[in-house]
């Protein structure tokens, strides 16, 4: 007679870490569908890139390590990590850019300190802040949206522009950056929504004159929102799919969105207001697909919201008065560094143990 031993009769997640990345992925799909639409072939071109050089990388780490190549590839965890990067860089930045930034992620951040379930930052966006630290201006050349170019670079264009730097005609990724308004070139449609609020703002303008760029066609920027929108979407997919709670994207956002009101209705022409904050830039991203990372954020429910809640604060201060627009990556990499004590002071009391705290 066998005696069968068996876990206590709790709630378990039955899915392994594979499903759950897999789900991730497919989250994301609208999300790059609409920077697809609205940036050009770019953005896949640069997921695909990312993604082999992750996998790459992978590799190699983990036989460094003596540990099964295979199994660790299966995971999707590199994949995840090279496609929150590539979606974050501007879609025609040189090759070079992303190689560099996903092999930090995968070999620094994440294998340097022991791989899956022991990185303390989220590998996406410290590979993000090397690159804005060390190539800014490779990170700020974003595209203008199709609804103001009319025309970005096709499939071919975009490979030669990633290369080599020119198209087939021969133009450079500047001279296609630049969008003839009809009376001038128009510098504006370089920027992305927030950088342009933030120069404008500093510059001496008035909110509402800094909305009146061509670039502020809709709620939040032109293409924007509707990418905020995409990602938002597949966020509520996951929260449907029980990959995510609904703890870290609901405190982040309603923390970003409490600042930004309270600064509209004390600085209303000076500091954006409410939309802009929650649908430019990477605020859905952030709240669904880079705050909820399972390994650096915070584990118990109070954690999750202390957590969230500091991202989306920082998010708002670094925007405000910070020298980065978007500032989603700082946020993150600094509540990670803060993870560690909010796990120590927000962990549940194992039943019938009391703890005193001195």
């Amino acid at each position: 007679m066998s005696f069968f031993i068996a876990s206590s009769p709790h709630h378990h997640m039955r899915r392994n870490t594979a499903d759950l990345m897999r789900l991730v992925l497919l989250a994301m799909v609208p999300g790059v569908l609409a920077q697809w639409y609205f940036f050009g072939w770019g953005v896949i071109l640069q997921i695909a890139l990312a993604i082999s050089v992750a996998l790459a990388a992978e590799a190699l780490c983990l036989l460094a390590r003596n540990r099964e190549a295979s199994s660790g590839l299966r995971d999707y965890t590199a994949v995840v990590t090279a496609a929150l990067l590539a979606i974050s860089i501007p879609p025609l930045a040189p090759w070079w850019v992303i190689v560099i930034g996903t092999l930090f992620s995968i070999v620094i951040v994440k294998h340097l300190f022991g791989g899956v379930g022991h990185n303390i930052f989220n590998p996406a966006m410290a590979g993000y802040v090397l690159l804005l630290i060390s190539f800014p201006a490779q990170m700020t050349s974003w595209l203008p949206p199709v609804t103001i170019a009319h025309e970005l670079p096709g499939f071919w264009d975009s490979v030669r522009l990633l290369l080599f730097g020119f198209t087939g005609d021969g133009y450079s990724l500047e001279q296609i950056r630049h969008v003839d308004t009809g009376a001038m070139l128009d510098a504006v449609v370089m920027a992305t929504p927030l950088d342009h609020i933030k120069t404008e703002l500093a510059q001496g303008f008035t909110l509402s004159e800094a909305k009146g760029a061509v670039i502020f066609q809709g709620v939040a920027g032109s293409g924007w929102q509707w990418v905020n929108l995409a990602y938002l979407a597949g966020g509520l997919y996951l929260l449907k799919q029980r990959v995510i709670s609904w703890h870290i994207p609901g405190a982040l956002l309603g923390t970003l969105a409490v600042f930004a009101l309270l600064g509209a209705v004390f600085a209303p022409d000076q500091l954006p207001n409410v939309d802009i904050h929650l649908f430019s830039g990477a605020t859905m991203l952030a709240a669904f697909f880079i705050a909820t990372d399972p390994v650096s954020a915070a584990t118990s429910t109070r954690g999750k919201l202390i957590y969230a809640a500091l991202i989306g604060l920082l998010i708002y201060v670094i925007r405000t008065w910070g020298g980065y627009p978007d500032a989603v990556a700082f946020a993150v990499l600094l509540a990670n560094l803060c993870v560690p004590v909010i796990d120590q002071y927000t962990k549940p009391t194992a039943y019938g143990h009391h703890e005193e705290r001195s």
